[in-house]
């Protein structure tokens, strides 16, 4: 029989965002607290599958939540990093341009950098040459001072020790949120858990948590999957950090990008190819029943959102190599299709839409309702902000 379990604070999802609010909660001297997770482990979803990227808060529209979280989340972590001797690689990144047509989109980013108060220098050819040989710009790129690289799965699971060893918050793996009896009873694979606060930090599957709670019944998940290659070993020289193309600003996807890791390996992508499941990793691996849901949303916002139906167009075509090697060549002088391996690195992004206005939501959502806060849309950068977001998260939730 299963269980009956209670706690003050019950947190679904032991994420980036669970544990960085959890952590943040003991901090303000919140004492029972419990993170459940449908998972046997953390790291198995975004949180541990992401490019380890701590960006620094370049392209965001100032006062957004991205903008106001993301530099500050990037130093809180790079802090918290070095605080705990995990891997951290400081070499910050280059965005170059293909063409003179997007010099005005670099400085957009320049403007916009330097109002979220990060780091950055417009660069010439010459300049580019001496942080990144390899990379090739149309006169300007953009270097950002403050992008880093850390290990993801390393810092969950010392954010996991450090709660365990506070004797406050404990764990329950394998536990799926399935429902709510009353207002104070979550239901379980586990068993009921009865609470007196509820944290949504169930990431991929937040809207689907909150819709229980009657909140953000106008969203929508659209998931978009995120496949990498590597460079071979011995041709990883080839690149000293970041080297990031300038991206379509209108969607929230960076385009194919080349990114060192802690370990020296150099990754090449993400891509945004809409998917049909929440963990849709493989192929038609993760495509479960909700599939064609989703691909009926993706159908109407082709239709209805001309900035969807281009992503919808180009990003599956990645999935031959010779249109994803195109890609990542005209970010660099030198690149032979012999020096890209496949890499069994994926991750989804769990792309929230505003279903009334069929708009991709491109900002971090945080709804309160009673003693419940729901953290909706966590994307890129939710792992970077994060520390800060959990500082907001925590004020929010304890206030009266």
């Amino acid at each position: 029989m299963a269980r009956h379990h209670g706690t003050d604070i019950l947190i679904a999802g032991a994420g980036i965002i669970g544990l960085t609010v959890a952590r943040e909660l003991v901090r303000r001297d919140c004492d029972d607290i419990l993170i459940i997770e449908k998972e046997e482990e953390v790291a198995k979803h975004a949180s541990g599958r992401n490019s380890g990227v701590l960006h620094a808060g370049i392209y965001y529209t100032p006062e957004t939540l991205k903008a106001r979280s993301c530099l500050n989340g990037n130093f809180l972590m790079r802090e918290y990093c070095k605080e705990k001797g995990l891997p951290i690689l400081e070499t910050g990144k280059v965005i170059v341009a293909k063409n003179e047509g997007e010099i005005a989109i670099l400085k957009e980013l320049e403007r916009r950098a330097t109002a979220n108060g990060a780091k950055v220098d417009l660069i010439d050819e010459q300049g580019l040459l001496d942080i990144e040989p390899n990379a090739k710009t149309c006169e300007l790129a953009l270097y950002s001072h403050y992008t880093a690289v850390i290990d993801p799965k390393k810092v969950l699971f010392s954010l996991k020790r450090d709660l365990e060893a506070t004797g406050k918050v404990r764990f329950l793996f394998s536990c799926e949120f399935q429902g709510l009896k009353g207002s104070g009873t979550a239901l379980t694979s586990s068993g009921p858990i009865d609470f007196a606060r509820f944290i949504n930090a169930a990431g991929a599957h937040c809207d689907r948590v909150a819709r229980v709670f009657g909140v953000g019944r106008n969203l929508r998940l659209i998931p978009f999957k995120g496949l990498y290659r590597k460079l071979r070993a011995e041709r990883s020289h080839l690149v000293r950090g970041s080297i990031y193309p300038v991206p379509d600003i209108r969607n929230p996807f960076l385009g194919v990008h080349f990114t060192r890791n802690v370990h020296g390996e150099v990754y090449l992508g993400p891509t945004a190819i809409p998917a049909l499941g929440r963990e849709n990793y493989g192929l038609f691996e993760g495509i479960d029943s909700e599939g064609p849901v989703i691909l009926a949303r993706d159908a109407i916002l082709f239709v209805s959102n001309p900035k969807f139906r281009e992503v919808a167009l180009s990003e599956p075509k990645k999935y031959v190599f010779r249109y994803f090697f195109h890609d990542a060549a005209r970010l660099v002088k030198e690149l032979h299709p012999g020096d890209i391996v496949p890499s069994e690195k994926c991750g989804i992004r769990a792309q929230l839409v505003d279903w009334e206005k069929k708009e991709l939501v491109m900002d971090f959502r945080l709804v309160k309702e009673g003693p419940t806060i729901h953290i909706l849309n966590p994307i890129s950068p939710a792992f970077t902000s994060s520390m800060d977001l959990a500082r907001r998260i925590a004020s929010e939730f304890l206030a009266a």
